[in-house]
């Protein structure tokens, strides 16, 4: 008994130190990717080189497709520098491709939709820490359902529907609210089976990061429709 109850600590103590690392990746990406938004949305010289420049604008969004998906793909091949610099890249990016929502929107309603944004995720990531339920068809049927709103949303650029544009937002925010859960209680089982904080530990905890930072971008994005005034 007395050695089950030092099993179960020290699993819990490794998914402790995991997890610690997930958030503190997840929130420095968050931080990058708000300065670099918030500055080069100031940035003359960078709108001019957009609209000097149109296929900058494709450029940039391949260039961060293609950096999540060589990262996703690849992080357990890397070094874990090699793993980080590329994770701080495609945070920059992401930021680049941001920026136009500090022209779009108020400055607090983009603060204010972050809170509710931060607030939420930790609600959702917190239940699927601890909860004992298994979420794995649930996380199977969001999934369909993403699918399904990244097929809606391709087609809404062509019919420009309102009614289609909020059915997708609303449906995205549920999405991903179920996706945190989801992913937080899928990064857990993962870390109690590899069970090493070693580098490929790291790089778990790295992957791990990204996938509940794009949960909270995605939300922020979806939350920021229904919240943010624009500016005048």
């Amino acid at each position: 008994m007395a050695n089950y109850v030092s099993t179960q600590s020290s699993a819990q103590s490794l998914v402790s130190t995991l997890f610690k690392s997930v958030y503190l990746q997840m929130a420095a990406a968050l931080t990058i990717t708000g300065l670099t938004a918030y500055f080069l949305s100031g940035s003359a010289a960078f709108w001019n080189m957009l609209a000097t420049n149109p296929a900058m604008i494709w450029i940039l969004l391949i260039a961060e497709i293609g950096v999540v998906i060589w990262l996703s793909a690849r992080v357990m091949k890397m070094s874990m520098s090699s793993a980080t610099i590329l994770f701080i890249a495609y945070s920059v990016l992401t930021g680049a491709t941001l920026s136009s929502i500090f022209l779009v929107y108020d400055l607090g309603s983009i603060a204010t939709t972050f809170f509710v944004t931060a607030g939420t995720f930790f609600a959702m990531s917190l239940i699927g820490y601890t909860t004992r339920m298994d979420l794995s068809r649930l996380g199977n049927l969001l999934y369909m359902m993403l699918i399904g709103l990244i097929i809606a949303t391709v087609v809404n650029i062509f019919v420009a529907s309102s009614t289609l544009y909020w059915i997708i937002t609303y449906a995205g925010v549920i999405i991903f609210i179920g996706l945190i859960a989801w992913d937080t209680q899928k990064l857990r089982t993962i870390f109690l089976q590899y069970g090493s904080a070693d580098e490929n530990g790291q790089k778990l905890a790295l992957l791990g990061a990204l996938t509940l930072y794009l949960d909270f971008i995605n939300l922020f994005l979806f939350l920021l429709r229904i919240l943010g005034g624009n500016r005048d």
